[in-house]
């Protein structure tokens, strides 16, 4: 019998990866998001094994994959001793009984390896309360025949979180739970929004951006007091809030949790107050990995996201992150092959499409290597002297006479 306060030790399991080429997916477009879906599992500490993709006109309804790749896949987990298959889209939970009868390993889905990195993430209590609904939401239509290898003694990835005795298989318990966390999570954001009320009329900038683009770097180097950052998948969960001056003018800068594609719609939901940091800036920074291959579906994702939550249309500078990742080799004048990303200088990138991006509000820095910074904090002043400037007209003149000096 394992004592009830033994803290399991968990091992780094072996995961293979399952992704489906399809009209709306290309070939290219999958091995980008199975290449994500391994840094996510790395960031949920297992490691990544081998990959599975198959060409189909759309997933199979029962098996998400045809019958003979699903045998293919039971070949090599078997073979290999793999602990965990991750498919790279969500999983029906007709379609994860019916995986998991046939391959007999833990199965999950991309939502639901998002949601186990968020349970480990998460510190605060508000967190934690955020992250437990998300997983009790996404788990109560998955109850069948589930809970009996959810229990603790197993663990491992995708088993943090709810899940420790069998008597949580009724729905009804289930259902009550998700109340008790909705009615916690309305006292906490009660509490939150106190907080910003309580802020008078300064104006807020919030950090948005993909995960993992470098925003909690970029906060460190404005504000004194320092916050986590991790070359990992949502290093950061709770929304950190930092008073900043510049010059004269003060301000508030939040730096928010990354967002990523196919971002479970449960924690969108459950991370509403957090995400009213967004809704309630006066000024947003998009953060962009310009390093990264596919920054630009990046930056598409974070603009749905922000048009879900209503934040969209807000005053915003781009701000085009690591761009000493490139490698500058300067072209011979005769050279007409085209500019690529190994030959750019940072005088092209913003003469470049990208800078067309955002035109009056675009920079090109490097938070890491402290590249461009000033230039960075020069266009955050303009933009938040504007706004406070409409918000507090009478301070007009001592700003011009503060700069005068």
């Amino acid at each position: 019998m394992i004592e009830k306060n033994k803290k399991v030790q968990y091992h780094e399991e072996l995961a293979v990866l399952v992704g489906v080429i399809t009209q709306q997916q290309s070939e290219a477009d999958v091995k980008e998001y199975l290449d994500e879906l391994a840094f996510l599992a790395e960031t949920a500490g297992a490691i990544t094994h081998g990959r599975f993709t198959q060409k189909v006109d759309y997933p199979n309804p029962k098996t998400f994959v045809g019958k003979g790749k699903l045998h293919e896949i039971q070949k090599y987990v078997k073979s290999n001793s793999i602990d965990l298959v991750i498919f790279d889209d969500e999983l029906s939970p007709s379609q994860m009984r019916n995986i998991e009868r046939e391959l007999e390993v833990k199965i999950l889905d991309r939502s639901g390896l998002i949601l186990d990195i968020f349970a480990s993430r998460a510190q605060t209590s508000h967190a934690r309360t955020q992250v437990e609904l998300a997983q009790y939401q996404y788990l109560l239509p998955r109850l069948t025949k589930m809970w009996t290898h959810l229990d603790r003694q197993k663990g491992g990835i995708g088993m943090r979180g709810p899940g420790e005795t069998e008597i949580e298989t009724d729905r009804r318990i289930i259902g009550d739970k998700i109340a008790l966390l909705k009615k916690r999570l309305e006292k906490i954001d009660k509490q939150k929004n106190t907080q910003r009320q309580n802020r008078g009329k300064m104006v807020r900038v919030a950090l948005v951006g993909y995960t993992n683009v470098g925003k909690s770097t970029i906060l460190n180097l404005l504000g004194k007091e320092k916050v986590f950052a991790e070359n990992k998948l949502f290093a950061t969960l709770d929304t950190t809030v930092r008073k900043i001056v510049f010059q004269n003018i003060p301000f508030l800068l939040a730096d928010t949790v990354g967002f990523i594609r196919k971002l479970p719609h449960q924690l969108v939901e459950s991370f509403k107050s957090t995400l009213d940091e967004v809704r309630e800036a006066d000024l947003l920074l998009h953060v962009v990995d310009i390093a990264h291959p596919v920054f630009e579906d990046h930056y598409n994702t974070v603009n749905e996201t922000l048009k879900e939550i209503e934040a969209f249309d807000k005053p915003t500078i781009l701000i085009f992150n690591k761009i000493d990742a490139f490698t500058y080799v300067k072209k011979d004048e005769d050279d007409l092959t085209p500019v690529l990303r190994e030959n750019i200088s940072l005088a092209e990138l913003k003469n470049s499409w990208m800078n067309r991006m955002n035109e009056e509000n675009c920079i090109f820095i490097s938070a890491k290597g402290k590249l461009n910074i000033e230039e960075l904090r020069e266009k955050m002043y303009a933009q938040v002297k504007k706004i406070h400037i409409t918000r507090f007209p009478y301070n007009d003149f001592l700003y011009q006479n503060y700069e005068e000096q």
